[in-house]
């Protein structure tokens, strides 16, 4: 609901940190009483997209109609870049005009998997050496959810080598989505490359230097994701034929001797994310892809 004289709009929910215990009592006994664990969350949904200007002269060559359509659809796609970044990156702490991320939400929580430690697939060689390792921690950081996660995002990179140790271990596998894409799985999890940060080539999630006893390069994480209403899911503004998920705000041009040699179009959508539960979603650091 709008808040601070409608400076803002927050979604508030409760985020379960400990589910609640269940178990047999003998007759004649009570229940061991227990409750689940909860914090309270608000997240402020946040206005993000971008406008472009045309001028009349290109109106005039009869190329307007063409111009507008290309320009609304590359500004859509930032958009949506723009979307699928702070999904995992955003960090109201480094800009305040954006919303709380998967990275920042995992950080130092029971889903956050080798914080301190790196498993090496740089090289074919690596991936012979390590396939094992991997198979097992995957095993051990999957086990830390509370269900089958819905997708694994990491860079295409990682994706790549997370195909060669499924491919060595028979977890590789297939399937052709509704759309007709094919996507990858690892022993039947998607494995989902969020894309490239807004206009850039730079991978949204990264590849990183940390300090892990010495500094390393080219580290990058793989998130494990379950989608739902009590799981993780995106926030936005009622959706309806006059308020769409991206709106798109032609320009308008008036009359011939109307002033005005500019016109500006936008884009602009209205979202947050929130994590309703912690072992809804994890976080496995530290490998090397290079």
């Amino acid at each position: 609901a709008p808040v601070g004289n409608g400076a803002t709009v927050t979604y508030g929910y409760n985020r379960t940190i400990t589910p609640a215990a269940a178990g047999f009592r003998a007759i004649n006994s009570e229940y061991a009483a227990s409750e689940a664990v909860t914090e309270r969350y608000n997240v402020d949904l946040k206005p993000f997209g971008g406008s472009y200007e045309l001028d009349r002269v290109v109106a005039r060559l009869g190329g307007i109609a063409s111009q507008v359509a290309f320009q609304s659809e590359q500004k859509i796609k930032s958009t949506v870049r723009v979307f699928h970044d702070a999904m995992i990156n955003g960090d109201t702490g480094t800009d305040a005009n954006a919303f709380d991320g998967l990275d920042k939400a995992l950080l130092g929580s029971s889903t956050e998997y080798r914080a301190a430690a790196i498993i090496d697939l740089s090289t074919a060689n690596a991936i012979d050496t390590n396939y094992k390792l991997v198979l097992d921690e995957l095993d051990l950081f999957l086990a830390l959810l509370n269900e089958k996660p819905d997708a694994l995002m990491c860079n295409r990179t990682l994706r790549a080598k997370l195909n060669a140790v499924a491919r060595r271990s028979g977890y590789f596998s297939q399937m052709t989505d509704a759309f007709g894409k094919v996507v990858e799985m690892f022993n039947g999890i998607p494995l989902v490359d969020p894309g490239d940060k807004p206009a850039s080539s730079a991978a949204i999630v990264g590849n990183y230097t940390r300090t892990i006893g010495a500094a390393t390069t080219n580290l990058t994480d793989l998130y494990a994701v379950k989608f739902g209403l009590d799981a993780f899911h995106a926030i936005t503004l009622p959706v309806d034929e006059q308020n769409p998920l991206v709106k798109v705000i032609l320009p308008k041009w008036g009359a011939d001797d109307e002033a005005g040699a500019v016109k500006k179009g936008e884009v602009e959508m209205v979202a947050a994310v929130a994590l309703k539960a912690t072992k809804s979603a994890g976080v496995f650091r530290n490998f090397k892809i290079a």
